[in-house]
């Protein structure tokens, strides 16, 4: 009896001491630790609101960013309030250095042009942060390495951004562009004038062309994976509202289940298009000229000449990186650029001279983009490339 009362009082002690460390663990995850840092933060001469238990700014960020949505977006160049009205109105109240909490987690905005360039100077003391789970399901690859994995990655993936190659990509993009136009065309010849919404046609333009960019004549297949990760993203987008909740990713539900699908089925696609263009090239095929063909080749010289490359697997990473953040990004500048040429009608003129003065009838090419004056040659051919660049 005496033992039995002893273990019984030996497992009460150890429920209790694991209940007081995982409460303290708790407390100290959704209190101490974010008041404590918030403290820090000010004292480094930051400002922002003061944490609030759990949520932090999160009911007020997408309360202001749903009622700015309820609303038409205004014709301005200020779109700040309607893209990101809360933090807008923190660097309004606070300054251009200040932070926002994302449950309790801070966030810090750096705007002042020397702290930028300080930080970017100084990439080992502000390394990249880890990703949120659910963002790395759509941003892997360069976005997330750091030191001499980032170095690698880099110097593989550089080529595809060198001039020769980038001209081998225009007819893709002129591809993509015709049939857009001729879509638009058969409208107006119908109706002799129509009204169009361009945004989801921009958005299958872009996709489309990064599609032919990167995988060629299968470039099909690649418009699919692209269809995939917008969905994607839409459930990584909402799921992210919910995930400052330990464990809520894990959770079985309908979201988390269909974003593990989506992400299988996107990683075998890419796997079964590099492994067939690792065999073509290895039986003396050319790459293509193409985003996958460019990586096979390249992380082949890096093996035979330094006896390490990329695996397949981050072949196949690099590749979703390349859509999800070209796509979007690409979209929206082209149908901002759309705007300002609608607003300013002078200058829509100006550029729809110059491309006839340069091109006439012809078909676009490298040699007359690059004596483009008014119409950017970098707008012309680079759009779908520039917000890759700029992340790696």
């Amino acid at each position: 009896m005496e033992m039995e009362a002893f273990i019984r009082v030996m497992v009460s002690l150890l429920v209790s001491g694991a209940l007081l460390v995982w409460g303290w663990r708790i407390l100290n995850w959704v209190w101490l630790k974010p008041k404590s840092m918030e403290k820090w933060l000010r004292q480094q001469g930051l400002a922002g609101n003061s944490y609030r238990f759990l949520s932090g700014d999160i009911k007020e960020m997408f309360s202001m960013i749903r009622q700015a949505r309820s609303k038409p977006m205004p014709l301005s160049d200020d779109i700040g309030p309607y893209v990101s009205p809360f933090l807008h109105q923190t660097v309004n109240k606070y300054g251009k250095n200040s932070f926002t909490w994302f449950g309790p987690r801070p966030r810090v905005t750096v705007l002042d042009p020397e702290d930028i360039k300080e930080v970017f100077n100084k990439f080992n003391d502000f390394p990249k942060p880890d990703l949120n789970p659910l963002l790395s399901l759509l941003l892997p690859g360069l976005v997330s390495l750091n030191g001499d994995e980032w170095a690698k990655h880099r110097k593989i993936i550089n080529p595809a951004f060198h001039q020769d190659k980038l001209k081998n990509m225009l007819s893709a993009f002129y591809e993509s562009c015709i049939e857009i136009i001729s879509e638009w065309e058969k409208m107006v010849s119908v109706e002799g004038s129509s009204e169009v919404d361009v945004w989801p046609y921009i958005v299958n333009l872009t996709g489309d062309a990064i599609s032919r960019a990167a995988f060629g004549s299968s470039y099909e297949q690649g418009t699919r994976i692209f269809q995939l990760l917008e969905e994607q993203a839409g459930l990584a987008v909402q799921g992210m509202l919910l995930d400052y909740i330990p464990g809520w990713r894990f959770l079985p539900t309908k979201a988390n289940k269909r974003m593990k699908l989506i992400n299988k089925d996107i990683k075998d696609s890419l796997r079964e298009m590099t492994n067939r263009r690792v065999n073509e090239i290895k039986g003396g095929k050319g790459g293509n000229g193409d985003l996958l063909g460019i990586l096979v080749e390249s992380n082949n010289r890096e093996v035979e000449e330094h006896g390490m490359g990329m695996s397949i697997e981050e072949v196949v990473e690099e590749c979703k990186l390349f859509y999800f953040a070209g796509q979007e990004t690409t979209s929206g500048l082209l149908v901002w650029t759309m705007i300002l040429l609608a607003r300013f009608p002078d200058w829509q003129t100006k550029a729809r001279d110059e491309v006839f003065q340069v091109f006439g009838d012809n078909k676009p090419d490298f040699d007359g983009l690059n004596r483009l004056k008014i119409v950017s040659p970098f707008l012309a051919l680079l759009v779908s490339l520039y917000a890759i660049r700029k992340a790696i």
